[in-house]
């Protein structure tokens, strides 16, 4: 694999429960584990060495953007 570059929407971690503005603090609401992004990455670097995954979009199914 020559590099992976996970591309993450909202994933909740420690980091978001110290967000003091407002706006955005609301997007921890609708947050995906990071147990469920760590999952998502060793998938993607336990492929065969014959398989390059080189960008992974990962995201809340409610996030637009």
């Amino acid at each position: 694999m020559e590099k992976l570059e996970p591309l993450a929407g909202a994933v909740d971690t420690e980091l978001t429960k110290t967000i003091t503005d407002e706006d955005m603090s609301k997007t921890d609401e609708n947050a995906i584990p990071a147990d469920a992004f760590a999952q998502v990455v060793a998938l993607a670097i336990s492929q065969p060495d014959d398989v390059d995954v080189n960008e992974i979009l990962f995201r809340p199914t409610v996030q637009v953007y």
